[in-house]
Parts: structure tokens; C-alpha cells; sequence
């Protein structure tokens, strides 16, 4: 039977000058855990890993990054930097001291980014099927050229103009497409296709693409005088696989690596359980 810990409750948090839609559930003195999506996602594609999560006493704590939902939606700020300090504003909002966060693709630079350059705020990292652009170690995944949206979605203003009154049919593309290999639900899908329509809502999630050279450049910046120091757990999907630990594996001190086998690209809405126990079990080794 679950208990009210297994429900969420949003509200609207403001961080590092914005507002941002952000889902809680667990117990208040539970261990933080910050759950960051990717595109085109929303907080719901943490929905049933984090009752997982919260019914195990984590402090489940997923926000809509900015731009997605119901908070604000700036025209700037998409870059790795500002949505790390995003994260950190958030927990310093929620007065968090330190906090594990997880990323997943669009999600997995930010809390790359949070890990490196603020490791006294973050206990345990882990991330999956999101690469760190412009970090060796993808060559082979990277092979054939980066997947062909990824040009399409980085041109400033056309893939929102030519896509307005088409989200469903598009986006229903990746949430149901070959990169899938397990029903993610009607209830996921719409949310997912309801944040990210209108030209607004397209744009923010856009940004993430737009982001990419900034982000390289914040990379190669950030390790020329640091090192990934944070424990680190790189979890291997159906689509970018071993790719993330790969490139991880020359910059972290402290790198485990694991996979989910049977799912495609949304681990936790297609292993919801397998990547809850994977989580749970890798933040709760003492220090």
C-alpha cells in the first residue's frame, strides 16, 4: 500500500532569477535527490521512478527545467552554466544542503555541470543516455554524425515555425518512435506533447540544442582547472549506451558503470523499477 509520500505535490520555486515548476514527494528529512529530465520531457518522466524513490524515504525533488511548463520562459540562460545554477538555487531554496541528482539526456550536462563545479552541493551523481558535448569518448556512437535533429533543432527560429500546430505528430516521433522499445503510456506522452506546444514552448525546449557550443567550451573550461571529484554512476540505455561513460571515463575520479538492460532511450518510464533500485542502491553507499 503506498503511503502520501508516494504522491506529488508542485509548486512554483524561484531560482537564479526565474520561476520554475518543480515536483516534490517523500519525506522532508528523507536524502535529497534532484531528478533533472530531458527533451522532450518534462518532470513526469520521473513520475514512477520517483514514487519508487519517495516510498523508500528519498526526498524526491524534479523540476520542469526553465522554459518547460507552467514557470517562466526566458529567452535566455539554456546553457549547461546557468541550469546548473538553476539546481543549486533550487536546493538553496528548498534549504538543501547537499543533494544526489540525476540527469538524463538534455538533463545529463546540467547535472554534469553542478557535479564538477559545485561538488560540496552534490553527494552522488548519476547520469544516462545524454552525451557532454564536445568530450571525447562518443566517437563510435558519433560515428555517422550527431542524430539529424539535432541540426534541424539548433537553427535559431525554424524548427518552431515550421512545427507550430505539428507537435503532436513530431514529438510523438521520439516519445513512440524507433529509439522506444517499451510503451512510456498515453498519460506521459500527452503532458510531454502538451508542455512543448506553441511556437514559445517549442523554442524553450529548442534551446537545449542551441546551447551546445557554449556548453563545449563551458566543459573545456570548467576541467582545465578541475576534475569530476563527485561519485559518479554512468547507466547504460538502449540508445546511447556505454557513450556517457566513455566520455566520463578520463575526467571522474570516481566512476561506476551500470546498464538497464531491455529498455530503449527513456529508462524511467520504461524500466521505472530496474532504474529505481539502480539509483537507490548507488546513492545509499556510505561515503
Amino acid at each position: 500500500m503506498f503511503s502520501s509520500h508516494d504522491e506529488f505535490a508542485t509548486r512554483m520555486i524561484g531560482t537564479n532569477g526565474v520561476e520554475v515548476e518543480v515536483a516534490l514527494a517523500g519525506p522532508l528529512d528523507g536524502a535529497p535527490l534532484v531528478l533533472l529530465h530531458g527533451w522532450p520531457h518534462t518532470w513526469e518522466v520521473w513520475r514512477p521512478v520517483g514514487r519508487v524513490l519517495a516510498r523508500n524515504g528519498f526526498r524526491v525533488i524534479a523540476p520542469n527545467r526553465r522554459g518547460i511548463g507552467g514557470g517562466d520562459r526566458p529567452r535566455s540562460g539554456y546553457d549547461m552554466a546557468t541550469l546548473a545554477a538553476d539546481v543549486t538555487g533550487l536546493i538553496d531554496a528548498l534549504d538543501v544542503t547537499t543533494a544526489s541528482v540525476v540527469g538524463i539526456d538534455a538533463g545529463v550536462a546540467p547535472a554534469f555541470h553542478v557535479g564538477l563545479t559545485a561538488p560540496d552541493r552534490v553527494r552522488r551523481l548519476v547520469v544516462m543516455e545524454g552525451l557532454l558535448p564536445g568530450l571525447p569518448g562518443a566517437e563510435a556512437f558519433l560515428s555517422a554524425g550527431p542524430p539529424w535533429w539535432f541540426g534541424f533543432h539548433a537553427v535559431p527560429g525554424l524548427a518552431e515555425t515550421v512545427l507550430e500546430g505539428h507537435e503532436a505528430e513530431y514529438l510523438g516521433w521520439f516519445l513512440q518512435g524507433p529509439s522506444v522499445r517499451h510503451d512510456i503510456g498515453a498519460q506521459a506522452r500527452s503532458a510531454f506533447i502538451h508542455a512543448h506546444s506553441g511556437k514559445s514552448a517549442l523554442r524553450a525546449g529548442f534551446e537545449a540544442y542551441r546551447a551546445t557550443e557554449r556548453n563545449a567550451k563551458q566543459i573545456s573550461c570548467a576541467l582545465q582547472t578541475r576534475r569530476l571529484t563527485v561519485p559518479t554512476l554512468a547507466l547504460a540505455g538502449g540508445v546511447v549506451g556505454d557513450a556517457i561513460g566513455d566520455q566520463l571515463v578520463s575526467v571522474a575520479d570516481n566512476l561506476s558503470r551500470a546498464s538497464i538492460p531491455g529498455c530503449g532511450h527513456i529508462i524511467p518510464l520504461e524500466r521505472p523499477d530496474e532504474l529505481a533500485a539502480a539509483v537507490a542502491d548507488f546513492v545509499a553507499i556510505e561515503d
